[in-house]
């Protein structure tokens, strides 16, 4: 997984500038496609998505009240199971990301919306629309990459205690929603810096605080409660479908920037970076997931990673539309388009996960003199 700028075949040595500036201005084409056709279509969608996750969570919960019974556990479990993941991932991700304020509906916009999850909303869009869609796989810029806890790149230095990440990735994987509220208050970094007394940083740990105690609160103290002497088959029942969740949620997005074939880019890369560049490096820089079009809903459609990037405001429905256009483009100016079966992503990118907690096996690109160079061309 050597950075793109020091791998000795780099994937985008035969386009020019203008090449890359024309792949932009053909993907601000289908932007504004999508834009000009956006409307009742798209925000009947995701009434009809939210409408149907609030029918599965009550009609779970209400199962759940008679879960002493094995084939009520079962069934409320497996209900509240995917309630949970359509409101993380289909409806509360897409929501935060601003994908349908066109449809200037107070309850369903990315300023008023507030998720099943123990990180505040405001929080998570910091860290993730504004930071991770900014520097998508820049070492160094990009937290998401391995989200602090990792090594994710031959070219970093390697040290014992990654030996060890495989074991935590899997921790982070159970319990991921705790995982992100800690990654977005860059809690590492903040306490090794002694910003711990930093007012701002003190404030935003208060806020995940409160919104712990909150969701604590509804899945394992009043639900369970309301189940009388189901108390703690419910209970069971609410941490069974919180694990598959944050299972299912970890699994989709590190299929999303960590299987073969995805790029990452040096820091420096960046500087001065056009749009048409920027582009580029969510092209190469992200990878998808083929399946059922119920697959596509159960990831957010997030199983097309390429086009989220690209788009990351266009209603998430959409993707699926666009994406024979966005792979012509691809094949047009021979770019490799990363997709495979989750099955098959999700081995790839565990198979990252374990070869960088290795010492590398032969001296790598980054030792042999190689300059650094930007992802445009030379002289773009």
């Amino acid at each position: 997984m050597t950075v793109i700028q020091k791998k000795p075949d780099n994937p985008i040595a035969h386009l020019s500038a203008a090449d890359i500036e024309i792949i932009g201005k053909e993907l601000d084409a289908i932007r504004d496609r999508v834009l000009a056709e956006r409307g009742e279509a798209d925000a009947r969608y995701i009434r009809t998505v939210i409408k149907t996750q609030r029918t599965l969570e009550v009609g779970s919960r209400a199962v759940l009240l008679f879960s002493l019974f094995p084939p009520a556990w079962v069934v409320g479990t497996l209900g509240l199971s995917i309630a949970k993941i359509l409101e993380n991932m289909e409806i509360g991700h897409n929501i935060l990301h601003g994908q349908y304020d066109f449809m200037r509906d107070p309850k369903i916009h990315s300023t008023t919306w507030e998720w099943d999850h123990v990180s505040p909303a405001d929080q998570w869009k910091h860290s993730h629309n504004e930071l991770h869609h900014r520097y998508t796989n820049v070492l160094g810029k990009d937290n998401d990459l391995g989200y602090g806890i990792m090594r994710v790149d031959e070219d970093q230095r390697w040290h014992p205690m990654h030996l060890g990440q495989p074991l935590w990735n899997f921790v982070n994987a159970c319990f991921f929603e705790y995982g992100i509220a800690a990654y977005d208050l860059e809690l590492g970094r903040n306490l090794q810096k002694g910003r711990h007394r930093d007012p701002a940083f003190r404030a935003r740990v208060r806020a995940v605080g409160r919104k712990i105690r909150r969701q604590v609160l509804k899945d394992y103290v009043i639900h369970p409660l309301l189940s009388g002497p189901s108390f703690l088959t419910t209970l069971a029942a609410t941490f069974t479908a919180n694990l598959i969740r944050n299972l299912w949620s970890h699994s989709v997005i590190m299929c999303g920037h960590f299987p073969q074939g995805v790029e990452t880019f040096e820091k420096t890369s960046i500087e001065g970076e056009t749009r048409g560049e920027w582009y580029l490096r969510q092209m190469l820089g992200s990878a998808n997931i083929s399946g059922s079009r119920l697959l596509h809903i159960m990831t957010g459609n997030l199983s097309f990673q390429i086009e989220h990037h690209l788009f990351p405001d266009l209603p998430s429905k959409r993707y699926q539309e666009i994406a024979p256009q966005v792979r012509a483009l691809f094949d047009r100016y021979g770019l490799k388009y990363t997709t495979g079966p989750l099955p098959k992503q999700v081995a790839s990118a565990w198979w990252k996960v374990i070869r960088l907690s290795l010492p590398n096996r032969r001296s790598t690109q980054s030792a042999d003199g190689v300059p650094a160079r930007s992802l445009a061309p030379t002289g773009a």
